[in-house]
């Protein structure tokens, strides 16, 4: 499988590899994107962060911007509407360390298109242009990415016009998720379009949505020839799936799962850092919601689930976490 698996250019940035961890709202903080780095993801970019801090909240913000935790390149996702709020929020994050600015025109959620951002933006090419324009010109010696859809509807897809205005605009790499706006998450992906996106440009391309398994990682680089794949949801409470990736483009040959301590571990350290990086009212929340991904490799019984997802504190979250984890590794001696 000689060349699918090859770094990838942003910018001034040489990436080791071309599976990268999509941005994902709620999901994919700091610990998320260490641990699924740590996993052999060549690259991962932030959650979004609108571009106006009074409309995404103080406690967001401080989560979603500049963490000095983690390895370059620092990519930041920002969300809006208005060009010169784009363009003053790239330059502050920026200012904070963020070494690749990524702007959101791909969001299908209802209370982004509401306000006219996310794919709703697709609708309005002059105000694609004029964004992507100011932000490119406010961080003129920065990397300026844009992850969109196909269109906003299936009878209106114009992910390749939009491409074009991306490259005209500078900006340096193009995600592009095989749905549309109206889609939201519903039915299957397709790549055709993606395949016609990377054709019809010169910047790298990343093709996003159902790449779920190595296998298909494989087949939509070799049917859309992109520069990469971002996956997103195949990867939650799976970190090791980019590793398993990475070796299957490389040899051709299913790599097995970790072995069960292993995950164990993994996911006892997930929650630590989770609670840490949140502290413990938000951390023992966000926790909930990777253990309910990590429940397969757990075989909890119905009330050890309840009690495990009840539990309010970092203590009591852990210690619960703790004793299934040891009564599974006794089971399995």
């Amino acid at each position: 499988m000689s060349g699918l698996l090859r770094p990838l250019r942003i910018g001034r940035f040489v990436l080791p590899n071309n599976l990268v961890l999509a941005p994902m709202a709620g999901v994919t903080d700091l610990p998320w994107r260490n641990l699924c780095r740590e996993w052999g993801a060549g690259y991962a970019v932030g959650e979004m962060l609108h571009s106006r801090g009074d409309l995404m909240g103080r406690d967001k913000s401080l989560f979603r911007g500049v963490q000095q935790q983690e390895q370059a390149p620092i990519a930041i996702q920002l969300l809006g509407n208005n060009p010169q709020d784009m363009a003053e929020a790239a330059k502050a994050q920026v200012a904070a360390g963020a070494d690749i600015i990524d702007i959101n025109m791909g969001c299908p959620a209802k209370k982004v298109c509401a306000v006219a951002a996310g794919s709703a933006l697709l609708d309005n090419e002059r105000l694609v242009a004029q964004i992507l324009a100011a932000v490119v010109q406010a961080v003129p010696t920065t990397p300026v990415t844009l992850k969109i859809r196909t269109g906003t509807k299936r009878s209106q897809k114009n992910a390749k016009q939009i491409a074009k205005i991306a490259e005209n605009e500078g900006i340096q790499l193009l995600s592009v998720h095989g749905r549309t706006r109206e889609d939201k998450f519903s039915g299957s992906a397709e790549y055709d379009t993606i395949s016609d996106v990377v054709q019809s440009v010169s910047i790298p391309v990343l093709a996003n949505g159902d790449i779920d398994t190595p296998q298909k990682a494989e087949q939509v680089l070799r049917d859309t020839q992109a520069a990469g794949v971002m996956v997103g949801r195949a990867a939650n409470g799976r970190p090791w799936w980019f590793r398993q990736a990475a070796h299957y483009l490389t040899t051709g040959e299913a790599l097995a799962e970790p072995e069960t301590q292993l995950i164990h571990e993994v996911i006892h350290r997930h929650v630590r850092e989770l609670h840490h990086f949140y502290g413990d009212f938000i951390g023992v929340r966000m926790a909930r919601k990777h253990l309910v991904w990590y429940v397969p490799y757990l075989a909890l019984t119905v009330e050890q689930r309840r009690q495990l997802m009840s539990a309010e504190t970092p203590t009591m979250q852990l210690s619960i976490l703790l004793a299934t984890l040891q009564s599974l590794s006794q089971s399995l001696n």
